[in-house]
């Protein structure tokens, strides 16, 4: 039985980062997703391959479980946010330099940190209410990385981004994330496919700011736009979805238009879906 398929019942914080893990990898395998890396071709990064991308999960594994137990021992955002500027000096020297996984720090380290939590504290509710329970506050008022493209986005169009997300309790992972990734499961047993569902049901409502730094407004028009049609026309329930996903998937390559932010609330929905079921 994989990490994966296990349930956490029992206070396990090298199993929680361990889920976490096979989490991302779970997201870095799935194909085709529009613009982003898989094991068939890189998608709009020059600089990063699925290979790469594994590397940087398996490097994130220890401190993904570091944050569980600072969860469980009840650390405030100072202490994970140490823990997750660790974590980050991990995955560039993983990956020499290239950033594959800050986002999924960020928000898949504050899901681990609300799992420690609640296994000690037995706090009702899902992660991300926990989250913005225990550490809402902070996040919103907490210092900002000022040259990440998230903040840079933000600036330029006023966009919340991950930030006013997990600070919310992460809203659009079971508003959108997790029921999508219910009606994939419903439309067919091809776990990859229902994964691509959950992508296509994200870019289509996310305002990712990825996909605002590399195309602007119009390029976020474009891929909600895409992914919009895709899911109009029947989704993976479609004869010819795989064909159609690979079509979005080039023209989001030749835009250079990759929707980081989507793929890993992505990966995040897989690992909710364990904790929280």
């Amino acid at each position: 039985m994989t990490a994966l398929a296990r349930s956490t019942t029992a206070i396990d914080c090298e199993g929680i980062g361990r889920i976490a893990t096979d989490c991302l990898k779970l997201e870095v395998a799935t194909y085709p997703k529009p613009g982003l890396v898989s094991p068939v071709d890189s998608g709009a990064h020059d600089d990063m391959d699925a290979a790469m991308m594994d590397r940087s999960a398996d490097a994130l594994e220890p401190f993904f479980a570091r944050l569980a137990e600072a969860g469980a021992a009840g650390a405030g955002m100072d202490r994970l946010r140490v823990i997750g500027i660790e974590a980050e000096s991990a995955m560039m020297a993983a990956t020499g330099g290239v950033n594959t996984h800050r986002g999924a720090i960020f928000g898949m380290g504050l899901l681990c940190a609300a799992a420690g939590f609640r296994a000690v504290y037995r706090m009702r509710g899902t992660l991300g209410a926990i989250v913005a329970q225990r550490w809402g506050a902070e996040i919103v008022h907490g210092p900002v990385a000022l040259h990440s493209h998230g903040s840079m986005v933000a600036r330029r169009h006023a966009s919340g981004g991950a930030r006013m997300e997990a600070a919310a309790g992460f809203p659009t992972l079971y508003q959108i994330a997790l029921p999508a990734l219910a009606k994939g499961r419903r439309l067919t047993a091809d776990g990859e496919a229902g994964r691509v569902h959950v992508l296509m049901a994200l870019i289509a409502a996310v305002e990712d700011t990825n996909l605002l730094y590399r195309g602007g407004l119009a390029g976020l028009a474009f891929a909600r736009a895409q992914a919009t049609d895709f899911l109009a026309a029947g989704s993976i329930g479609a004869d010819d979805w795989r064909a159609r996903a690979v079509a979005i998937h080039g023209a989001f390559t030749a835009r250079r238009l990759s929707p980081g932010g989507c793929a890993d609330l992505l990966a995040m929905a897989l690992f909710a879906a364990v904790h929280d079921a």
